[in-house]
């Protein structure tokens, strides 16, 4: 079977030798690249370089000599940080270097934070002592438990010749194909990111998708990765290596998913790690098994502070399909297990967390409704676009991925037009603990209202789809900013631009929530006044089931009038009466010049303007003026001097 060459694009493997003095580091060192024991050998190599014909996978390797010396650990600490992999020795005729690993050298990678690969070797093989020998795996096993960074053990003879290439080979092969990415030593599986990975290429690789790779099927896989077909004699051998051991590895249309995961792992068991490295660097995979950075078209989502990224209809209409496909029972509620089968070829859910994780409308099953699944893809695109992006790519979006999302215009130039062509609105809500946003929030998806009063300490999303006169959809993220967490946000320039509309929510029975909202209002408008990222804005009145504070109307007419917006909404949560307050949010964020509040200073700031426009005006009218009457004085003067 053909192996890659160069895997990871690496221009050279670095690894560094340490351990105790006099077990043998440089000795090793000189004999792999020399293939001859030194009689003399320095205290201290200079690097060494393998060259890359060295080993199969045709990468360079530089190995670093590094001195015990207590006058030497900050070099050695400083190679170790550099290194690729560590190759840790230890003398087999000296018992107590072995024990230094344990109680010394492999806690200091640790302390340095070498998170690298660790090759364990026993040199001088040939000067053990008859009388103790002790199984390699007995003496290794507790280490190796305790230890899970280490890679492989290995005895050797430099004097000998005995395993001496093999120390470097299973060095640089801890660094091109690692097993800890792939495989769990301690339950001898697959990890589940590896098998996510194996799934999506096995059903890419399934061409009429029965489930099942046939013979002409495992050929194209195998000529794509190795460029060189199977023979028919070893497509049998294959079948059978897996039907041996799994029944159910192959069936009469040929290897099916279990078979072909069972097979990798075997290979992986045996030590043939290349093989699936190499199949998954085929097909895109990194070191992390993600997809690399350059399959995902990072230039076209870039987009200026008050642009956002929303799905093309070309993607709705392929969620549309995948929703279809998993909802098997067609009853519009994809279960929270079918969620996990939608995401089962990506390296996780990118919805088990926050802020994804409850930000959508629950079906009373516990499940997403097709608008609640479009909505969740909706708000990762507004998030958190590449990610979105790469989870189309790992459920199978067929399409070029550019062809997934768009660039909306932006929203200084919506606000010049009068009008928005969004399809997904993002709303601030604002407002004073206790004052019932979150009560707003869970009613948008749909729950229950409860007395129980529990703050709010994070920003937290809640996204749907809102129904407009006309059987028009738009959908709606709203997000919930704490109080104690306004100064946070409007400390930076560009806070407000992703905002299309802020709600602030007041407590209407309560005059110090009102003048908190108020303040909070005026510092958002003002906020947006010194920017240049206007906001459009509405004051929400909840807990309008409650009597309302004494001077409530004329504080909130006098407010809204002053600067300039809508008087306050008023809405129940309790009594689940909502004043269609969704629909006009949406409105207000699709008419993005109207209820832009003013503030006292941006008012003044304006009529200053003006006032300089209109004196540039004059000036500039005085100036016509003052021209005109000079060319009339010159004209005036040729025909006088004509004349005479």
């Amino acid at each position: 079977m053909a192996k890659s060459s160069n895997p990871e694009g690496k221009s050279g493997v670095r690894i560094v030798v340490a351990g105790d003095q006099g077990t043998g580091k440089s000795s090793l060192i000189v004999t792999a690249a020399t293939e001859t024991f030194p009689t003399n050998v320095p205290c201290l190599l200079p690097p060494t370089r393998l060259p890359e014909d060295f080993y199969p996978d045709r990468v360079p390797i530089i190995i670093i000599d590094t001195s015990a010396n207590p006058e030497d650990k900050g070099k050695l600490a400083e190679e170790l940080k550099r290194a690729d992999a560590v190759v840790l020795t230890y003398a087999c005729d000296q018992p107590e270097t072995l024990n230094r690993l344990s109680t010394f050298w492999l806690p200091e990678l640790r302390q340095l934070e070498v998170n690298v690969p660790v090759i364990i070797v026993g040199c001088k093989l040939d000067l053990r002592d008859d009388h103790q020998q002790v199984s390699l795996e007995q003496v290794m096993s507790p280490i190796m438990q305790q230890f899970r960074e280490i890679e492989t053990c290995i005895e050797c003879s430099a004097f000998k010749h005995i395993q001496v290439p093999e120390v470097f080979y299973y060095a640089q092969k801890a660094v091109l194909h690692p097993t800890g990415p792939l495989f769990d030593q301690e339950s001898q599986t697959l990890k589940p990111r590896c098998v996510r990975a194996l799934k999506r290429i096995f059903i890419l690789c399934d061409h009429d998708s029965d489930g099942a790779l046939s013979d002409a099927e495992l050929n194209d896989f195998q000529v794509k990765c190795f460029n060189a077909p199977l023979q028919p004699s070893e497509l049998v051998l294959v079948k059978q290596a897996v039907q041996d051991t799994m029944v159910e590895g192959v069936d009469e249309r040929g290897l099916t998913l279990n078979g072909f995961l069972f097979l990798h792992a075997l290979l992986i068991e045996k030590g043939r790690l290349e093989t699936t490295w190499t199949v998954l660097r085929k097909f895109g995979y990194n070191n992390d098994i993600k997809l690399s950075d350059d399959l995902i078209p990072h230039s076209s989502l870039k987009r200026a502070p008050d642009q956002s990224l929303e799905l093309t209809n070309e993607a709705i209409e392929f969620l549309k399909g995948v929703y279809e496909l998993f909802d098997s029972d067609l009853d519009n509620n994809l279960r929270p297990t079918e969620v996990e089968d939608v995401f089962s070829t990506a390296p996780e859910s990118p919805w088990n967390d926050v802020p994804y994780k409850d930000a959508a409308e629950k079906t009373a099953l516990g499940g997403l409704s097709l608008d609640a699944f479009l909505s969740e893809w909706a708000l990762m695109t507004l998030l958190d676009p590449a990610c979105s992006l790469e989870n189309l790519i790992y459920i199978g979006y067929p399409s070029d991925p550019l062809s997934a999302i768009r660039v909306s215009r932006k929203r200084r130039l919506d606000r010049k037009k009068q009008q928005s062509e969004r399809n997904v609105f993002q709303c601030f809500v604002f407002g004073p603990a206790n004052a019932g946003k979150s009560a707003l929030m869970n009613s948008f998806l749909g729950r229950p209202y409860s007395d129980s009063y529990s703050p709010t300490t994070d920003d937290r999303y809640a996204v749907n789809v809102v129904e407009l006169p006309g059987g028009i959809k738009k959908t709606l993220v709203l997000r919930e900013i704490p109080e104690d967490g306004v100064s946070k946000l409007l400390s930076t320039k560009e806070s407000l631009a992703a905002c299309d509309i802020a709600v602030f929510v007041h407590d209407s029975s309560d005059e110090s929530s009102w003048k908190r909202a108020t303040e909070l209002l005026v510092d958002v408008a003002g906020h947006s006044e010194d920017t240049g990222y206007e906001v459009p804005c509405l004051i929400v009145a909840a807990k309008d089931d409650l009597d309302s504070f004494p001077m409530a109307i004329q504080d909130s007419t006098r407010v809204s009038q002053d600067m300039g917006i809508d008087a306050p909404i008023p809405i129940s949560s309790k009594l689940s009466d909502f004043n269609n307050i969704f629909r006009r949010i949406v409105n207000a964020a699709e008419h993005p010049h109207l209820c832009i509040p003013e503030t006292e200073a941006g008012r003044s700031r304006k009529q200053y303007h003006r006032l300089i426009n209109r004196s540039l005006m004059f000036v500039s009218v005085g100036a016509a003026v003052a021209v005109v009457g000079f060319a009339a004085y010159r004209v005036y003067a040729a025909r006088k001097n004509a004349s005479n």
